[in-house]
């Protein structure tokens, strides 16, 4: 098990962080969930949409690997603000540009925690009547999740623990680490 030392970060600084993932086990469950998601969706063109900033690495390495033929397009949300715990309500900040109507669409999310912001994607995209509306998510934490569905491609279970890195992030930063690391279960916010 790899660690690092958070630095200058303010509060956070000196949390000691664990590697959860390395880049290589991330970058074998991306490609089981590509091949399951081209396979679930041979002979159709689905709407791949990232939700913004955290899926974009994962939706990239995604998209790489599919045998399939796909659209891209990505929509902004917010339910954290500054900080680790959620604001309990979402905003929408940059709406998708494509037309869902009778299409396939997957929503790719880095982390699905609570459910809220999931909840609130799907009723957003249901409003235009898409032919099918799923969810991949590269990380889930069902201890935490309050949802009526299910996503139909998860990549890692994982603990209740704030993970940073692979798209995640705390204030904005840590999202261009190549693995997932945990900050401490005792972590003061």
């Amino acid at each position: 098990m790899r660690t690092r030392t958070v630095a200058n970060m303010g509060k956070y600084t000196g949390q000691i962080l664990e590697e959860i993932y390395t880049p290589e086990v991330i970058e074998s469950r991306v490609n089981q969930l590509a091949k399951q998601i081209s396979a679930d969706y041979a002979g159709k063109v689905p709407i791949l949409i990232g939700v913004l900033n955290g899926s974009v690495f994962f939706l990239a390495d995604l998209a790489k690997q599919l045998d399939i033929e796909c659209e891209m397009d990505f929509i902004k949300v917010s339910s954290y603000h500054m900080g680790t715990q959620s604001s309990g309500t979402v905003r929408l900040i940059k709406d998708i540009s494509c037309i869902v109507t009778d299409r396939d669409v997957i929503i790719v999310e880095d982390i699905i925690d609570s459910g809220l912001t999931a909840r609130f994607l799907k009723h957003r995209i249901l409003e235009n009547q898409p032919s099918s509306v799923a969810f991949a998510t590269l990380l889930l934490k069902p201890d935490c999740l309050k949802l009526e569905f299910t996503a139909e491609y998860v990549g890692f279970e994982v603990v209740d623990r704030f993970l940073v890195g692979y798209g995640l992030d705390l204030d904005q930063k840590f999202r261009n680490l190549p693995s997932i690391w945990a900050f401490p279960e005792d972590m003061q916010v």
